[in-house]
């Protein structure tokens, strides 16, 4: 309970003050004033819409490259296999800022100018060992007896990948991709190496915003309640979503 308490209280205090008519901590009244400040902040959304834009790109890019890795190594016998596995997991090992400041070298080496792209191809490297990890879960549960039924019956290789595979790691799937948009909607440290002039995403815009005032502002309070809806909403809706799927 004592738990519960203490990470719960303050978010209660954020979202109470978001209505605080007062910038300060003592309570004036109640006041929408920094819900209507805050959808008139062009540099805001655009950084927010940069960061959606973002997330759910190198989430999917990620998604699609783990999965497709994960059932390779899982099938497929060759030599560099137990190499590639654990290569896969450096990113997930590896310190933020030595990843951050080793891809900015890297994009500075070859001539690509920070922007979106650098921001994009930097959460695609970190989110695959996320992704990766979670489809291989799912694979090591994995009844390959089905995979031998599917061939027994005249499935290809293509249909048994499609037709079975796929749809049984379906849950692992999906687990990897919410991790990777969340991991990259919450990410500073790499973003803050590899973000050009114009790129800027919201975890980057609200620390500028706190070091140019000193402290978190009423207008990014009122962006952190919606974003907490906005989550608490989502987190719902894909857990009937998940229902849904192991009932079918």
């Amino acid at each position: 309970m004592v738990t519960m308490i203490f990470l719960f209280l303050p978010l209660v205090i954020l979202i109470l003050y978001s209505f605080n008519d007062s910038t300060g901590m003592r309570w004036v009244g109640f006041s929408l004033r920094w819900y209507q400040r805050l959808f008139s902040e062009r540099e805001l959304w655009r950084s927010f819409w940069n960061s959606i834009i973002i997330a759910f790109s190198s989430a999917m890019t990620a998604t699609v490259i783990g999965t497709f890795g994960a059932i390779g190594i899982n099938w497929y016998r060759f030599r560099l296999r137990n190499y590639v596995q654990t290569v896969s997991f450096l990113p997930m090992i590896l310190p933020e800022i030595i990843i951050g400041v080793s891809l900015s070298i890297f994009f500075a080496g070859v001539g690509i100018p920070l922007g979106l792209f650098t921001i994009f191809a930097a959460h695609t490297t970190f989110n695959l060992p996320f992704v990766f990890l979670m489809v291989m879960a799912r694979l090591d549960e994995f009844d390959f007896s089905i995979i031998e039924a599917a061939q027994d019956l005249g499935a290809n290789e293509k249909e048994t990948l499609l037709k079975v595979t796929l749809p049984i790691c379906m849950p692992g799937i999906i687990s990897g991709l919410l991790t990777a948009v969340t991991l990259s909607l919450e990410d500073f440290v790499i973003t803050f190496f590899v973000a050009g002039p114009g790129s800027s995403t919201l975890p980057i815009f609200i620390f500028s915003a706190i070091t140019r005032k000193g402290g978190v502002t009423p207008v990014i309070s009122a962006l952190s309640v919606i974003m907490i809806l906005g989550t608490v909403l989502l987190t719902y809706l894909l857990r009937n979503f998940l229902k849904y799927i192991a009932a079918k």
